[in-house]
Formats: structure tokens, C-alpha cells, sequence
């Protein structure tokens, strides 16, 4: 019996020190958190709150109704001399082609692709309730792919307004709005992937495309890409596949160049160009080598145009243009592609190297005096010449490298008239004319004598 208390009493004396070494430890730790509180709270942070949820619905709503399915349709053939149109007379087949376009005004004004709706003899635009227009061609630019319609309502219409394409950022989601494959209403999403892309260095159009990977495909050209405050920041134009089909890039001309074209097509009835007054190309390693600069990017002046603002301004061969108002140029596009949404008059702050050292100047863009065409130096006729040209029809040939036109006896001082058959007013408009479209052209001579040379 004693040892049974004796064990007892030390099982219970056992567990009072057990008990009192835990609570001791245990006020202690609660003390060092308590301590630790007062010295420096503790914030909650809930990292799943500080990432932005990415929502296009916002956006696609604002402009899904803005965005057109546009219809054209032409004669199969339009040629009157080619025997089966003249077989089939008025019947001749007709050739229906199909695209979008953005509604960019109230009162009806819609921006598509020149090329969506090129050679049409009936366009119809039907918007996303169904209502089907017809609509007139205001005007188009084939050297940007634009073109500009006009529809006629009842009731104001939904519109997207433009954005500021010149502040996207590589990265940055965007939206394609349009109808591939006639499914009308498709909205795509994806990022910018380059901007002042070049597709095709060779050619004379636009080529300073924003790149995203946004699905793009038949159908989509002259629709909108949108940023996602519901934005127009491109007319989706193009596409780069081996298929047809897309691939994972696409290619739209930035709304600000698009809107420029919009009101000069509007207030002038052609695009007004401005001139820098340079020649010359984009750096890259091997250019710079051979001129002996450490600068691999930016715009080398090869030449200055004589009387146009680059000379006035003191620009001189060699130089070296690495940005236009605060536009970094690292290629040929980048300064094109700026140029493009500027008119003559305006004036643009240049900066550029020269013997390794920067410096920064205002230079006024003036309008376009020459173009070269077809190994033709041409110009806009003046007042003397205009005693010569009957309805002043024409521009005048100052200097001709084409060996061709010149064994058929056109030489200097001769008169380009017409072009297809269509007079031609002013050099803007020769420098919108697709080379290989070219099946004639009119010639004068200084003494009033016509020639006309076909194409075959």
C-alpha cells in the first residue's frame, strides 16, 4: 500500500513540473510574437488581389457592333474589248468578294482595305443587326491599303473611336474584331508582337504594320484590332502564311496612319504626303562597318533633296537620324511608317548624329515635287505648261532613264496624259498606281502631238 502512494505521489508530482515547464514555455513564445507585433505589425498581403484579372468583355462590347461585314461585287470581266465579256453583254458573271470594315463616325463613315473593295461596281455593308446599306466609295489609297465608304442611316450608328497607335507597346493585349469566313461578329484576342513591321521591302505601299499574334484570317481584312479600352489602334490587313490560312501572325496599319488617310481623302480628295527630303538607309552591322560608324541603327542620309525642308533645315550627307519627336528609327520602316500620318507644313523635331556627335533640329515637311516612275522623273506641270496642255491634264517628264520608252521616241519635256485610259491630275495620284496593273499609257509631246504605248 505505501508503494502504491509512493508512486502516486510521484506521478502526480511528475506532471505538475510537466505542466509548468509548457506553460512557461508557452508564455514565453506567445510573449516574442506579442513583442514582435509592436515592433512591427504584421500585414496581411494577398498576392492573388495584386494581379490584374484580364477581361475583354468590356472591350469586345464597346465595338462588336461597330465592326461591318462588306460585300462587293464586280464584273467577272471588265475588260469591254475581251471577246467573252462581249459575249456575255449585261449577264457577264459577276465576282462577289467579302470583308470588314469599322464604322469610325455616327452619321455612317466606315474604313476598310483598298483591296477588300477594289474594283467594285456594288458595295453593301451590312452591320451587326442585320441591316444591310447600300454604300459609296468616298475615296482609297492603294499605297496604304486604305479605303474610305459612306453609309446612310436613319438613327446614329455605333462607332469605335480612334486610339493612339504611336503609344501601344510590344506586349500589350489587343483585340481582332471582324468576319472570317463570313461567321460575322468573331472577336479574337492575342498581344502586339512588333510594331513598324516590313513585310516587303521592295515595294512602294505602306509597309510599317503592327504584328500581333491575334487569329486573323479571310474575311478579317479591314476589320478593326482594338486595345482593350475599345480603342481603334489598327485596320487588320494582312496575314504570312504558306496556307492561306492563319499561322500565328498578323498585320494591321496603325489607326493613326489610317486616320490620316481617313481626313485627307475627305478634306482633299487624295493623301497629302510630307516631305522629309532625304535619301538614303536604315543601318545595320554590315552598312556600318563599310562607313566606318559604331551606330547600327538608324536612318543613313545617302543624299538631301535640293529645296525641301531636310536641306533648309542643314541636314548634309553622312548624318545620321536616330529619332523623329521622340520616335526612336532603328529602321526604314520606323521613319516611313511616322512620316506616313504627317502632311506637308508640319513641322517635326529631328535628331541625328553627325562626327559622333548629337544634335537636334525642327524641320518642316513640304509637299512632294518629283516622283520617279517607271524610269521616269516626273513632275506637276506649271503655269507655261499649261499653255500647252489642253485642261491642264497631265505631268510633265524631266528626265528619262527608261531605255524603252525612249527608243519609242519619248525623251524630256514630254507630257504623261493618261494612264488605263484615266487622265492623271497630279504626281500623288501615278504614285498610287499599281505597276503591274499597267496596260497603257497616254504621252505628249511639246509640239501637241499624242502617242500611246501598250503593255502586253
Amino acid at each position: 500500500m505505501k508503494l502504491y502512494f509512493k508512486l502516486l505521489i510521484t506521478g502526480c508530482l511528475s506532471s505538475l513540473i510537466t505542466l509548468f515547464i509548457y506553460d512557461k514555455l508557452n508564455s514565453e513564445q506567445i510573449q516574442v510574437i506579442s513583442d514582435y507585433q509592436l515592433d512591427a505589425p504584421i500585414k496581411q498581403v494577398n498576392y492573388i488581389s495584386n494581379i490584374e484579372e484580364t477581361d475583354f468583355t468590356t472591350a469586345a462590347n464597346k465595338t462588336i457592333n461597330a465592326v461591318v461585314h462588306i460585300k462587293n461585287t464586280s464584273n467577272y470581266i471588265e475588260d469591254s474589248k475581251n471577246w467573252l465579256y462581249n459575249f456575255y453583254g449585261e449577264s457577264a458573271p459577276k465576282k462577289i468578294g467579302s470583308g470588314s470594315g469599322v464604322i469610325i463616325s455616327p452619321d455612317g463613315y466606315i474604313i476598310t482595305n483598298e483591296h477588300v473593295i477594289e474594283g467594285a461596281s456594288e458595295i453593301e455593308v451590312t452591320i451587326n443587326n442585320n441591316k444591310a446599306y447600300k454604300a459609296i466609295l468616298v475615296g482609297s489609297d492603294p499605297y496604304t491599303d486604305i479605303a474610305v465608304l459612306k453609309i446612310k442611316s436613319k438613327s446614329p450608328l455605333s462607332y469605335i473611336p480612334f486610339g493612339d497607335s504611336e503609344l501601344i507597346k510590344i506586349g500589350e493585349w489587343v483585340l481582332a474584331v471582324g468576319n472570317p469566313f463570313n461567321l460575322n461578329s468573331t472577336v479574337t484576342a492575342g498581344i502586339v508582337s512588333a510594331k513598324s513591321r516590313d513585310l516587303n521591302k521592295l515595294d512602294r505601299k505602306n509597309q510599317s504594320f503592327i504584328q500581333t499574334d491575334a487569329a486573323v484570317n479571310q474575311g478579317n481584312s479591314g476589320g478593326a484590332l482594338i486595345n482593350t479600352r475599345g480603342e481603334l489602334i489598327g485596320i487588320n490587313t494582312a496575314i504570312t502564311s504558306m496556307t492561306g490560312g492563319f499561322v500565328g501572325y498578323s498585320f494591321a496599319v496603325p489607326s493613326n496612319l489610317a486616320r490620316k488617310v481617313f481626313e485627307d481623302l475627305l478634306e482633299y480628295g487624295n493623301v497629302q504626303k510630307g516631305l522629309l527630303g532625304v535619301t538614303g538607309n536604315a543601318l545595320n552591322q554590315k552598312l556600318a562597318e563599310r562607313l566606318k560608324t559604331d551606330q547600327t541603327e538608324g536612318f543613313y542620309v545617302n543624299s538631301v533633296e535640293p529645296n525641301l525642308g531636310a536641306e533648309e533645315a542643314g541636314i548634309i550627307k553622312n548624318d545620321i537620324i536616330i529619332e523623329i519627336d521622340n520616335v526612336k528609327i532603328n529602321k526604314f520602316s520606323d521613319m516611313s511608317g511616322y512620316l506616313s500620318t504627317k502632311r506637308p507644313g508640319n513641322s517635326v523635331r529631328v535628331k541625328y548624329i553627325r562626327d559622333g556627335k548629337t544634335f537636334t533640329i525642327n524641320i518642316i515637311l513640304k509637299k512632294i515635287t518629283r516622283i520617279f516612275f517607271l524610269g521616269m522623273e516626273l513632275k506637276n506641270i506649271s503655269e507655261n505648261d499649261k499653255k500647252i496642255i489642253k485642261d491642264n491634264v497631265g505631268v510633265k517628264i524631266t528626265n528619262i532613264q527608261n531605255s524603252r520608252l525612249y527608243s519609242f521616241g519619248i525623251d524630256n519635256d514630254y507630257f504623261l496624259l493618261e494612264i488605263n485610259d484615266i487622265e492623271i491630275n497630279d504626281i500623288s495620284e501615278i504614285d498610287r498606281i499599281n505597276i503591274e496593273s499597267i496596260k497603257s499609257i497616254l504621252f505628249m509631246s511639246a509640239s501637241g502631238e499624242k502617242e500611246r504605248i501598250i503593255f502586253e
